[in-house]
C-alpha cells in the first residue's frame, strides 16, 4: 500500500526533505534494528542533526535500505522526475 505524504505525517512520521526521494521516520514505531544506519551511514547518522540526510545517496540507494527496515519506521516517497 502506497502512503501518501499527508497520511504519513498524520501518523505520526517527521519528513526530511530531498532533492529526488522525501524520507519519513517514526520514533515511536522504530525498533532499532539498525539496519538503516548499518544500511548507509551517509544517509542515516544517529550522531548528526538532522540524522537523516536524504540526498547523502542516490534515490535507489536510499530506497533499498528502507526496505530493508523491519518495523516500518522509515517510508520513503519518490519524486517525479519533471
Amino acid at each position: 500500500i502506497e502512503l501518501t505524504e499527508q497520511q504519513l505525517i498524520n501518523d505520526g512520521y517527521r519528513k526530511y526533505t530531498g532533492e529526488k526521494i522525501n524520507v519519513f521516520f517514526n520514533a515511536t514505531v522504530c525498533a532499532h534494528a539498525a539496519e538503516c544506519v548499518r544500511g548507509n551511514s551517509d544517509v542515516f547518522n544517529t550522531k548528526r542533526k538532522p540524522w537523516i540526510v536524504a540526498d547523502a545517496a542516490s534515490p535507489e540507494e536510499v530506497a533499498s535500505v528502507i526496505e530493508r527496515c523491519p518495523s516500518g519506521a522509515l517510508q520513503y516517497i519518490r519524486k517525479e522526475e519533471s
